[in-house]
């Protein structure tokens, strides 16, 4: 077996002809195993029958029994005619010993030209080493792919967050932990699903590709069905479908969506990334309020087993009663002012106020100006019943009373529409649901939000990029 340790001291370049060196060797190994007719690559199964992670806690049910394992080699500890290697597999890390007397000659030394990296199947029987380690000792092994480049180590692998997230297969390898954020995302999307089934609510499908680019803020991505011969676009929202079931006759509706903006990318933005939009009939945004709040302390408990959790550092308290506050009262709070709407409004809100707010707290009634799809409030109409959620001093959803008012959507989309098309955009009026309106949407309450945010309040990470598995980078 070759070595994969590349000293520190190595400059830049001696490093980089190293690593094209060892490529050279593990082709020509390969190479050699096609010319016998014996590629790695001909193998289409193998009979693996249990995880790294069954042997380590099960060990007395199965010590002395025969096991079949797979995974990638990690370590090697070379002892003449008796050798230790790891084998990592998608649970975690075991031991495995490889004797020549117990493989034969012809195996072994087939064996010992085997490298770091290559993916490896093996039969053998459970045992603790003289050391006490719980091991596999091998009877049978058969090279499944051959690694063509020598795994990253820590001093000249990954060297930083940039190529671990343009590699991610190669971070998940080089850093185990890495994959618990995203065995966490799924365990967060199944508890979510779960909660809102139970509540009565049904998932559902609605198109990623539109054919306008309607009035909201966000700018979308534009693409064209040639059998169609026009533009479509990349949906920016999943808003306007689920409310037309409304219309059409379900009560409670939601969606898990990739949703897309072609906009800017920072630790908190991808411009690609997955909401959750729901939709429920005959409630407000308070019935929301109380659904988005139980539903966090739901997914703390059964995510971190706690209803706190720490994030940068900070402890962040999802089981307590949500602080509840007016736009207008967070101001006056923070700034002392009083008597102000509109977008000045706003502009002190985003200025002084929210990044004071790093315990969980819902801003409610927000000016009209900057609600196009809420409902306006009866007893002050510039205002609306609109409310968005903070932990951090991050916004981590949206949500309002559904503006079903068919003549007030119009005249706000096409306020919309005019502002957006003064900027150089091709944006319209959605026709289609201004007329599912004028059949009928009945009181509903609705909400959006951000799971990426979510999966980053539960693992605890400070990017947006650390919680998918392959973000939007710039070509090198």
């Amino acid at each position: 077996m070759n070595s994969d340790v590349i000293a520190p001291e190595l400059t830049e370049e001696e490093i980089l002809a190293g690593l094209k060196e060892q490529n050279r060797l593990r082709t020509e190994k390969l190479n050699a195993l096609k010319s016998q007719g014996q590629s790695p690559y001909l193998q289409t199964k193998y009979p693996v029958d249990t995880l790294a992670e069954n042997i380590h806690d099960n060990f007395d049910n199965l010590e002395n029994k025969d096991v079949v394992i797979a995974g990638r080699i990690t370590s090697w500890r070379d002892m003449g005619k008796a050798n230790f290697i790891d084998i990592r597999d998608s649970s975690g890390r075991i031991q495995v010993y490889v004797k020549i007397d117990d493989v034969g000659e012809e195996l072994f030394n087939e064996f010992k030209t085997w490298d770091l990296g290559d993916m490896v199947g093996l039969k053998g029987f459970v045992f603790r080493t003289r050391r006490g380690e719980i091991s596999v000792h091998a009877k049978e092994m058969t090279l499944l792919a051959k690694s063509l480049h020598p795994l990253p180590e820590k001093h000249h692998g990954l060297r930083d967050k940039e190529e671990r997230y343009r590699k991610r297969y190669l971070d998940l390898i080089a850093n185990p932990d890495v994959k618990d954020v995203f065995v966490k995302r799924s365990l967060i999307l199944r508890e979510i699903r779960a909660y809102l089934d139970g509540l009565g609510f049904l998932e559902v499908d609605t198109p990623v590709l539109h054919t306008l680019e309607i009035g909201a803020a966000a700018r979308p991505f534009i693409t064209k069905h040639n059998a169609l011969d026009i533009k479509m676009f990349l949906r920016i929202e999943t808003e306007l479908y689920l409310k037309r079931l409304i219309v059409g006759g379900f009560d409670k509706v939601y969606e898990v969506g990739r949703i897309f903006r072609n906009e800017g990318m920072d630790s908190t933005h991808n411009p690609e990334f997955t909401s959750i939009e729901l939709y429920q009939a005959y409630t407000d945004y308070f019935g929301i309020m109380d659904l988005i709040e139980d539903m966090y302390r739901h997914l703390c408990k059964k995510i971190c087993g706690s209803d706190t959790v720490v994030y940068n550092g900070v402890e962040i308290a999802l089981g307590k009663p949500w602080k509840r506050m007016t736009m207008c009262q967070s101001v006056e709070l923070y700034t002392g002012k009083t008597g102000v709407k509109g977008n000045e409004l706003i502009a002190l809100f985003e200025e002084h106020v929210e990044d004071k707010l790093i315990q969980p707290t819902i801003i409610y009634d927000y000016p009209v100006e900057n609600s196009p799809l809420a409902k306006r409030k009866a007893d002050d109409p510039d205002f609306t019943e609109r409310f968005e959620f903070f932990i951090n001093a991050c916004e981590f959803g949206n949500a309002f009373s559904e503006l079903n008012d068919p003549h007030d959507q119009r005249a706000r989309f096409e306020k919309q529409v005019n502002e957006k098309r003064a900027q150089g955009a091709d944006a319209d009026v959605d026709e289609d649901y201004i007329l599912s309106l004028e059949y009928g949407l009945p009181p509903t309450g609705g909400l959006g939000l951000g799971v990426d945010r979510l999966v980053m309040l539960l693992t605890d990470s400070a990017s947006i990029r650390d919680v998918l598995l392959f973000p939007t980078m710039k070509p090198l």
